[in-house]
Parts: structure tokens; C-alpha cells; sequence
């Protein structure tokens, strides 16, 4: 059963418990307030016919019945509308009766002289009427009123309250489904957007109207997609880029077995010359030789993603210079020079680590110099740490390679980078270095033109 039909019923259950409960009670209180006006107007003719036969003479005196059946008889004539019916009985039997007091239930138990006793019952018609019997000396007055009026307005205000009843829980019930169906609204909506997320639309929302509780939770609702699709997201990518560093591996380590397989079979079959030979096994090492370095760059990257390496007190422009010092004779022999702009100070940091960080930035740099150009350095001392930046003349790099620097296999460039005995690992393990140092990578291009590569690196700072 919906949530609107239970709260449905159950509003028309407590109205019908509260109405119910509080309509009896009022025509209960009513009809009693009644009755006692009737008890009250009845015991006061009752007390008048008493104090004219007092009058008459006293009560032991009444031994003329004639005397008394006739002042009966003109009390019933004088106030004939303050009974239905009256009867008067003494020790020889009934003194004076009204017209019609068989049709009365007299005859109950005698009261004890001087007390009055109130019974309600029915007359031969069905019609309720209250009996008044009271006792004086030797005397018995028994007067009967009709009440049935009383009775007929209860069952009038039973079935008008039945009516009301009726169109009160009509009501209630038509009122209580549209504010529920409109409550709750939003939880259908909630439902509809979870199981729009469950069948994979993950962007999907829902609308808030309100701030109350139902409106929050629709707001955490929300907030959890957001992050639920986000997360998606990244597993997507991650899948992604697992999926592609699967095949640039695959594609890696192709091409050097082919041509071990190939040449192999070609030294196998013993018809070379010994030129070929030597060719071939020129050809054999070098594939060796790359598929030696292929296997080191990826250990690397597999030992660096484990291990939380110390740190040592290191001075960065040191290794910035040291670094310049060797590459200077190789570099300007192809028309690339370097300069440096560093700042004094020592960091904490692993200076194996942070010398193949700056060894794989420069050489990224000279690859994108193709006719002579310029590599700069920039080293900033931070409160926790140094930033080191790599700028260059080369060509710049693509926009739509800046989000893929880092991926294990990726190439901006895939033709010169094979073509230069490039992996696209580098980046990566420099990504990983400056993870190790609480630090992070960023790339750009210069307006100028060339690229920059900035690599901020958190180990800490002694001065």
C-alpha cells in the first residue's frame, strides 16, 4: 500500500475515533442536561399535589376517599399538562387515577415514606416516559411524564451527526490524499531519480521546493550523485587509462619482439653473410637493449607508487647545477643551451629521485627543441619546500595533450617521441616523484612560445 492511502486512512480513522468520541459525548450531555430538567420539573408537581392535600387536611386525615379522588381530580384538570398520567393508592387501593394509567408502567417497588424514587420506562406504545413514585405516611402519588420527546430529538441530532459524519470523513479523506499526494511528491520524484541512477543515467537530479526535512534530504540527495557520478567518472578514466596503458604496452613491446623474433630466425637459418650477421646482431642488441630500459622505466614506476622513501637535507640548486654541468658539452653540440636562475637554500628531499625528475624534464625539453633553442631553469625556495621550473624554446604542447602529461605511455608527439627512443614515461615518474615529496606538476605553454613545467615539492625546508 502507497504511503498517500495509509496516511489516508489513517487520518480518516482518527477523525472518525475523535468525531465519533466527542459527537456522542456532546449528545449524550445533552440529552442528560434534558433529562434532568424533566426530573426536576416532574418532582415539582409532584411536590405541588402533595401541598394540596396538605391543604385539604392532614395527611393522616385522609380517611374521606371522596374528598380525596375529587381533589385529584381537580389538581388533574388544573394542570393537566404537567403529567401524562397520575395515581393515588392508599391501604384500601387506588384512591384516583388519571385517564389512560393502564397504559403506564405504575406498580413498581414502593418507595420508603417521605422519599421520592426516578424509573424511566415504556408505555403499551413503545413511547418512553418518567415515573415519579413517592411515599407520605399511609399515601402512595405515582406520576407519570412524557419523555419521549427527548428521546426523538436524541435520534434527530444521531442521524444529523451521521450526516455530518459522512461528509466530514469525505472530506478528510479527499483532503488527506491530495496533502499527502502532494508531500510526498518529492519522495516519488527521489525514487524516480534513484532508479534513473540505478539503470545508469548517473546525471540525473531532482528538484528541491522546499526546505523543510523532505527538501535537505533531496539536497543530500543530490550532493550524493554528484559525488556518486563523479566517482563514476573517475573509474571510467582510470579504466580508460588502464586500458590504454595495456595497449601502449602491448604496442611498446611489439615492435622489439617482432625484430628479436625476426632476425633470430634469420641468424637460425645460417644463410647470412657475415655483414648480415653482424647487422643482425646489432639489431638483436639494441632491441635488447630497448626492451632492458622499456623494463627499468616501468620498475621505477611500480617502485615509486610503493614505497615511502627518507628524506635527506639537500641543497636543489646544487643538483640543478651539478645537473647543468654534465649536459652542457652534449647539449650545445646540438644547438641547445641552459641557464639557470636558482635561489640558495636546502630542502628535504630524495636526491636520486629529484635528479631523474629534473634529467626527464630536460630531456622532454630538448626533444620538443628541433633547430637549436634554449632551456631555462627557475628554482624558488618555498616555506615548506622549493618549486623548480623547466621553461624551453621548443614547440609548445598540443591543448589537448596537457590533461594526459602523466599517463604512463602517452605522447604528446607519438612519431618523434619513438623516433627519439621515447616511452612517455618519464612525466609519469616524475609525477610520482613529486607525490613522494607531498608536491604536485603542472604544465603550460609559454605566450612566447615553448613550454613550462612546474614541479613544487613539499618534503620541507631547514633554511
Amino acid at each position: 500500500m502507497k504511503f498517500r492511502a495509509k496516511m489516508t486512512l489513517w487520518m480518516v480513522a482518527l477523525l472518525s475515533l475523535l468525531f465519533g468520541a466527542g459527537g456522542s459525548l456532546l449528545i449524550s450531555g445533552s440529552f442528560q442536561a434534558s433529562l434532568e430538567r424533566e426530573k426536576d420539573a416532574a418532582f415539582s408537581a409532584h411536590r405541588m399535589v402533595w401541598s394540596a392535600l396538605q391543604i385539604v387536611g392532614g395527611l393522616e386525615a385522609y380517611l374521606d376517599g371522596e374528598a380525596i379522588a375529587g381533589t385529584m381530580a381537580q389538581l388533574w384538570a388544573q394542570n393537566r399538562s404537567a403529567w401524562a398520567a397520575l395515581r393515588l393508592t392508599g391501604p384500601e387501593g387506588v384512591l384516583y387515577a388519571s385517564d389512560a394509567v393502564s397504559a403506564y408502567p405504575f406498580g413498581g417497588a414502593a418507595p420508603e415514606a417521605g422519599q421520592c424514587v426516578f424509573s424511566i420506562g415504556a408505555r403499551q406504545d413503545g413511547a418512553q416516559c418518567l415515573v415519579l413514585s413517592g411515599a407520605a405516611g399511609t399515601l402512595r402519588l405515582e406520576t407519570a411524564h412524557d419523555i419521549s420527546d427527548l428521546y426523538a430529538v436524541r435520534q434527530a441530532q444521531q442521524r444529523t451527526w451521521l450526516r455530518v459524519f459522512a461528509v466530514m470523513a469525505a472530506l478528510c479523506a479527499a483532503l488527506s490524499y491530495t496533502v499527502s499526494r502532494v508531500l510526498t511528491s518529492q519522495l516519488v520524484r527521489l525514487s524516480r531519480a534513484s532508479r534513473a541512477i540505478a539503470s545508469g543515467r548517473f546525471s540525473s537530479r531532482v528538484r528541491v521546493r522546499s526546505e523543510d526535512e523532505i527538501g535537505a534530504v533531496s539536497e543530500d540527495f543530490n550532493a550524493m550523485a554528484a559525488q556518486m557520478e563523479a566517482a563514476i567518472a573517475e573509474l571510467r578514466g582510470a579504466v580508460e587509462r588502464q586500458e590504454r596503458f595495456v595497449g601502449s604496452f602491448a604496442h611498446e613491446m611489439k615492435t622489439p619482439m617482432t625484430s628479436l623474433i625476426g632476425y633470430a630466425e634469420l641468424l637460425r637459418s645460417g644463410a647470412l653473410t657475415p655483414e648480415e650477421q653482424a647487422d643482425a646482431v646489432g639489431y638483436v642488441y639494441s632491441e635488447g637493449k630497448r626492451l632492458e630500459k622499456l623494463s627499468r622505466k616501468l620498475l621505477e614506476l611500480l617502485v615509486l607508487r610503493r614505497q615511502d622513501l627518507p628524506l635527506l637535507e639537500v641543497s636543489p640548486s646544487a643538483l640543478i647545477e651539478n645537473l647543468m654541468e654534465r649536459l652542457q658539452p652534449l647539449y650545445a653540440a646540438k644547438g641547445v643551451s641552459l641557464s639557470c636562475q636558482c635561489e640558495p637554500g636546502l630542502c628535504l628531499l630524495e636526491p636520486d629521485l629529484v635528479w631523474s625528475l629534473l634529467l626527464n624534464l630536460t630531456d622532454n625539453a630538448r626533444k620538443a627543441i628541433r633547430n637549436g633553442g634554449r632551456i631555462h631553469y627557475r628554482l624558488e625556495m618555498l616555506p615548506d619546500g622549493c618549486r623548480i621550473t623547466v621553461e624551453d624554446s621548443g614547440a609548445g604542447i598540443p591543448p589537448e595533450a596537457l590533461a594526459h602529461l602523466t599517463e604512463a605511455f602517452y605522447r604528446a608527439d607519438k612519431a618523434r617521441s619513438r623516433a627519439q627512443g621515447g616511452f612517455g614515461l618519464g612525466l609519469a615518474l616524475c609525477q610520482e616523484v613529486a607525490a613522494l615529496h607531498h608536491g604536485s606538476m603542472a604544465f603550460a605553454n609559454r605566450p612566447g612560445g615553448g613550454a613550462r613545467v612546474t614541479a613544487e615539492l613539499h618534503g620541507g625546508r631547514l633554511s
